[in-house]
């Protein structure tokens, strides 16, 4: 055995061209064992955005298809004359939820504005009013609220449930991302000789049926995903950042509730604008001037319509509560998935032996495995004696990652206070860089604004997914000149790494 090069030298059944051919098939296996079982946290992932999703799109359905269907009936021009602004809200509210870049509380506003001029040239049509009276009376109309308090109310609850709702169903997008790219890193040289030393070297001694020492084995596969282990922190914090999200949806931030009942606040303003017609109107003239008299005449306005719509908003509450329990349950069986990895690998994939054996593959021969196991992560990897892992040279890809993870959990730690962060859909890969420190639950709220914000949100990229059309950043608390001195701090840290 004086040709083998990876191997114990000493009697063996192996050629050179033999132990080339393990070598070569532990990688494969290996990193097939990789994907598999990162594939089974993706589907995790992926169902449970699924589920959600189709939940929020069908409230959003329901919504619509109940005003489109009770609003022709009781307000009958007020409603056909005005269909497109009804039907742009929601295609707005849509396009939020879908990740475009759209500051949603400008949006609202903008839906008011054109929905009180409108009504209001329907309900004065004796008279011929210009789009500068119209300007005039939308500057007064903050003080006369002629839709009473809707607008305010609806904007600050519509608001914090599409921020909860869309990085909610973003983050559970985002870990399936890390997972499938992580997943497919491939094996370092010094790795595929340890796999194959691991795996297959009992083979070449004529050993095929011993098993591997389970500290052995651990050793070997914590070497090896010694990178890959870098990412509990930040994983975990996603993890409990969603669940904390989570809370908001069905709680504070209810979305059955608010989403739901978007067409009900809508017939309740259009409501109290016509119950307050006549007042509204006088302060208007008071505040802008009598509009000349229309030469077309007062038949416009259609005078029978005066009911309030019949509406209702079926509660799927219930059937929210079980998504999020559901949800829950599945985000704390993976918030330890990276470090628990090695030993998932080693007794399921790679079958090592019980840690008592002292009837097992050692790396040199049959017998007890001595050296003491290795903690998780690249700098627990020094003294490994089973791989020879650089620490000072983390992989580049993993890093990466985990500053995407770093950016979705601050923008659900924004979402979590009612805090919009905007993302854009830039591209199909991982393409943001953000910072700070990371924190689980309202730890960040406490350190950012305590109201909602209203100015214009930084904007991260973010990646699409296929099939989904979501994609989202986030930064973390700190602002976005740190945020561009730790990209170009990564760069530089990149290039020296090489």
């Amino acid at each position: 055995g004086e040709h083998l090069r990876i191997c114990p030298q000493g009697y063996t059944c192996c050629t050179s061209e033999m132990e080339e051919n393990f070598a070569n098939k532990s990688r494969s296996e290996f990193e097939a064992m990789m994907k598999e079982t990162g594939r089974s946290v993706q589907v995790t992932l992926t169902a449970q955005h699924r589920n959600f999703d189709s939940y929020f799109q069908d409230l959003l359905n329901k919504s619509e298809k109940a005003l489109y269907d009770a609003f022709p009936s009781t307000y009958g021009e007020l409603y056909t004359q005005n269909m497109k602004v009804f039907k742009d809200l929601y295609s707005e509210l849509r396009r939020y939820y879908r990740g475009s870049n759209i500051n949603l509380e400008e949006a609202l506003n903008e839906f008011w504005t054109r929905l009180l001029e409108r009504l209001f040239k329907l309900m004065n049509p004796q008279y011929h009013i210009t789009d500068e009276y119209l300007d005039c009376m939308v500057k007064h109309a903050e003080q006369h609220k002629p839709f009473g308090e809707v607008p305010r109310d609806l904007k600050v609850k519509a608001t914090r449930a599409f921020i909860a709702a869309r990085s909610y169903a973003q983050g559970f997008l985002v870990g399936s991302d890390v997972v499938r790219k992580v997943s497919q890193v491939p094996l370092s040289h010094e790795c595929t000789r340890a796999i194959m030393k691991l795996m297959y070297c009992p083979h070449c001694r004529g050993m095929s049926s011993v098993k591997p020492c389970n500290n052995y084995c651990l050793n070997v596969v914590k070497g090896c995903l010694a990178n890959q282990a870098d990412l509990n922190t930040e994983w975990k914090y996603l993890m409990d950042s969603l669940m904390v999200v989570a809370d908001r949806i069905d709680g504070t931030y209810n979305v059955d509730t608010v989403i739901g009942t978007i067409h009900v606040r809508i017939a309740e303003a259009i409501s109290n604008l016509q119950e307050n017609k006549d007042s509204i109107t006088a302060k208007v003239f008071q505040g802008c001037g009598n509009p000349k008299i229309s030469t077309k005449g007062s038949s416009v306005e259609d005078k029978k319509r005066r009911g309030k719509a019949a509406l209702e908003a079926k509660s799927s509450a219930q059937a929210l509560e079980m998504l999020v329990l559901d949800a829950k349950g599945n985000l704390t069986a993976l918030k330890t998935y990276w470090i628990t990895l090695p030993s998932s690998l080693c007794s399921k994939k790679v079958m090592a032996s019980s840690a008592a054996d002292d009837k097992c593959w050692n790396g040199m021969t049959k017998g007890s495995y001595l050296p003491e196991v290795m903690g998780d992560g690249l700098a627990n990897q020094i003294n490994n004696p089973e791989v020879e892992v650089d620490i000072t040279k983390p992989d580049m890809t993993i890093r990466q990652q985990i500053m995407q993870l770093k950016i979705m959990t601050n923008r659900l730690g924004n979402a979590n206070i009612g805090n919009d962060v905007d993302f854009q859909d830039t591209s199909d890969d991982m393409s943001g860089s953000g910072s700070g420190d990371s924190c689980p639950d309202d730890v960040c709220g406490k350190r950012l604004s305590k109201s909602p914000s209203t100015r214009q949100p930084e904007t991260h990229a973010i990646p699409k997914q296929s099939g989904h059309g979501i994609s989202g950043a986030s930064s973390r608390s700190l602002p976005s000149a740190s945020v561009l001195l730790l990209s170009v701090a990564f760069i530089a840290a990149q290039h020296l790494w090489r």
